[in-house]
């Protein structure tokens, strides 16, 4: 899903409540549910059509005390929004 799908897809429910939880699953399976807790802009490298992995920005990467500590985005990975479960 690309940002201005899930905008699209938000949109239609803008007749619910503010308070409305927004909860993810675990997996495709739907073997348990999550709250999400955090949005997240960061880069994304695809590895297969189902996974990848998620990189800071280098913008966060610099923000942090020691940016050596966390790897850079190689220069395949594109920006990328990222949903984070509670659990």
């Amino acid at each position: 899903m690309t940002l201005d799908e899930l905008r699209a897809a938000l949109a239609k429910l803008d007749h619910l409540p503010g308070d409305t939880p927004v909860v993810m699953s675990k997996d495709a399976e739907g073997n348990g549910f999550s709250p999400l807790v955090e949005v997240d802009p960061g880069m994304y490298l695809a590895e297969t059509t189902y996974s990848g992995e998620h990189y800071m920005t280098e913008k966060q990467r610099q923000a942090e005390p020691d940016p050596d500590e966390y790897s850079e985005a190689p220069d395949e990975a594109v920006p990328a929004v990222f949903l984070w479960p509670t659990n």
